[in-house]
């Protein structure tokens, strides 16, 4: 096996082709000598010669190819560039062909692909070798000043690393991710903030704690309200502004001051519950707002899963998988457990029954269904979910004319399994959502 000819060294500002100067039948032999010299410029220089430095256009073209190499892809540059400076690169022969190193197997699959007369090389060696370039590369390079690497490497490193990170601005998901997490956590929050100003606000007016059960309204409560000695027949008509214009629980109220057994509260003592009340209400309030931002995100990112199965539920699957790319990866058989893998790890090792759903419990459509229909729909629901995110995933103009014929699927399925009325074909159904004008529900 004869050994690497040439090297090809991927530069911020270039293209780099070096030809291995020492004899090819040793380079397997001599690999302890080439680790040993990628240290010293003097020696290294001896083991490799530049034969060509193509430089790229500007930071838009390092950027275009920077992305190519990484797919794998040899695109016009890079190929003219190897076509001019390996001999015989285009012709298949088996023994004029030319051993080319490179740092990546992708790159390597990609070249052998496009060259019949190139073989690639990624072994040890050719990894010394390159990290011996990458060390003394801005001396070898002489074409280039000082410093031009080091600012190049800098320009690319943030252009790739947000060229990677950069979605459309529209189908940003990750903002679903994070809203979906704090609507949780909010809700874990509000939920022991009132239970805690329940408990406290009780010790001064206990009798209220039966009559308004609503957490956020009996926050509202206690900023209106404070001491209950305040409380007179004056006060009816704000208190029944307060819930819901209902005068009879605004009376009870009124009434229930007016007898309450509850003790006494100093000023000191009324404020701090007064601050923590405002806390719970503000709260509250923000939830409002980050439920209707989800819905309006969901709209526009997964608007086919949303109208399917809604948007909760359609944010919950989406941040479980991680993004909606993922999740429309996803076989149906996983999108139907998904949330669920713990008791599937659990029913795999206990050899038991494994979940029939995951996430997709909190669907309407499985409250909706018999106890004996609950796995079969859920498997069915599944399936449509998984078409849904690809379709959402993948198509340029957001719409819900798919989620509203798959949608309508799951409730015919639902209606055979109760009644046996033959459902839509998929086929037709599929036939209906394409030819229906793409319209966004507002």
């Amino acid at each position: 096996m004869s050994g690497v000819q040439y090297i090809l060294y991927e530069e911020p500002t270039g293209y780099a082709l070096f030809k291995v100067s020492f004899p090819s039948d040793s380079v397997g032999a001599r690999l302890k000598e080439v680790q040993e010299a990628a240290n010293d410029l003097a020696l290294f220089s001896k083991l490799l010669t530049l034969v060509s430095f193509a430089p790229f256009k500007g930071a838009a073209h390092a950027l275009e190819n920077a992305n190519d190499v990484a797919e794998g892809v040899v695109n016009e540059h890079l190929k003219n560039f190897l076509e001019l400076n390996i001999p015989n690169s285009t012709k298949k022969s088996k023994k004029s062909k030319a051993t080319l190193g490179v740092s990546d197997l992708k790159l390597a699959s990609g070249i052998k692909e496009t060259f019949k007369g190139i073989e690639c090389d990624t072994s040890e060696i050719v990894q010394d070798l390159l990290r011996g370039i990458r060390l003394h590369g801005a001396k070898m390079l002489k074409q280039l000043q000082d410093g031009d690497i080091e600012r190049a490497q800098l320009g690319l490193g943030h252009a790739y690393s947000r060229n990677k990170v950069q979605f459309s601005v529209q189908k940003n998901d990750n903002h679903i991710i994070q809203a979906i997490a704090l609507l949780d956590q909010l809700d874990k929050d509000i939920n022991t903030f009132a239970m805690r100003v329940r408990e406290w606000y009780s010790w001064h007016f206990p009798e209220l704690y039966k009559i308004v059960s609503d957490n956020y309204t009996y926050s509202k409560l206690i900023l209106f309200i404070k001491d209950k000695v305040s409380l007179t027949s004056e006060s009816l008509h704000d208190l029944a502004a307060l819930v819901n214009d209902d005068a009879g629980i605004a009376q009870s109220i009124i009434d229930a001051a007016r007898i309450s057994m509850g003790q006494d509260i100093s000023e000191t003592d009324m404020d701090n519950i007064v601050t923590f009340a405002e806390k719970v209400v503000n709260l509250t309030d923000y939830r409002k707002q980050l439920h209707a931002y989800l819905i309006e995100k969901m709209s526009t990112v997964a608007p086919n899963l949303s109208e399917l199965i809604g948007e909760i539920v359609g944010a919950r699957l989406i941040s479980h998988a991680g993004s909606l790319t993922s999740l429309s990866k996803y076989p149906a058989s996983t999108v139907q457990i998904l949330g669920a893998e713990k008791a599937l790890f659990r029913a795999l090792k206990t050899k038991g029954n494994t979940p029939k759903y995951g996430l997709i419990y909190h669907s309407s459509f499985i409250g909706k269904a018999g106890q004996k229909n609950k796995g079969r729909i859920s498997r069915f629901l599944a399936n449509k979910c998984s078409i849904a995110s690809r379709i959402d995933s993948f198509s340029d103009t957001p719409s819900t004319k798919f989620g509203a014929v798959l949608k309508r699927q799951v409730e015919e399925r639902l209606n055979f399994y109760e009644t046996g009325a033959a459902p839509t074909k998929n086929a037709d159904a599929m036939q209906e959502a394409i030819s229906a004008p793409d319209v966004m529900e507002e």
